[in-house]
């Protein structure tokens, strides 16, 4: 379905690559650049889709995958482009990296495909993630990005609740207490 949620959720997946090319190139600004396009991209799909009724499981689906590439494409950007970020905050990325990928291997391990719940906690998180790593990468203080790292992590345990008690895979369940509430639902409890 052509629209235009999923148009901004596709540019992501052509962005990704071109921050790996920016930072291997050490165009840091062009990479900045391009990480806000995606990182505004990534706030408005969603809005959008709401707003214009053009929600889908597609939809969904195209936001979860744009979300990964441009997560699995920083971290490595930001190692060609300063390593000294990764070095100094090594335990910190670590907790980034760890909540990212359970989730995601659990999802997979139970649903057998990419979880997509899109929980508020995530959007904060990704919010929080992305000033604080762009105050880093422009010589700013860590201490946000250690707390943006402690909020991931909380999201990364409600997630992985939320795999464990849901009995079949839902797209944009906001909280643990709305997959709750599926649970009972599907269940006819």
């Amino acid at each position: 379905m052509v629209n235009i949620p999923n148009m901004l959720s596709c540019l992501r997946l052509i962005i990704a690559p071109l921050l790996l090319y920016f930072a291997w190139n050490g165009k840091t600004t062009l990479f900045l650049i391009f990480l806000i396009t995606a990182l505004i991209t990534d706030c408005l799909d969603g809005y959008i889709a709401r707003r214009l009724n053009q929600t889908s499981e597609l939809g969904a689906r195209l936001d979860s995958l744009g979300d990964n590439f441009i997560y699995v494409t920083v971290p490595l950007a930001i190692w060609w482009l300063r390593p000294d970020i990764i070095q100094r905050e090594g335990v910190w990325v670590t907790i980034v990296l760890f909540s990212y990928i359970m989730p995601v291997i659990c999802g997979f391990l139970k649903f057998k495909q990419l979880i997509c719940y899109h929980t508020w906690g995530a959007k904060l998180s990704a919010v929080l993630l992305s000033v604080s790593i762009i105050l880093m990468m422009i010589n700013g203080p860590a201490l946000p990005f250690r707390i943006s790292s402690l909020v991931f992590l909380l999201t990364a345990i409600e997630e992985i609740s939320m795999t464990f008690i849901l009995p079949a895979w839902q797209a944009d369940v906001p909280t643990f207490i709305h997959a709750i509430r599926i649970r009972k639902k599907l269940l006819g409890n």
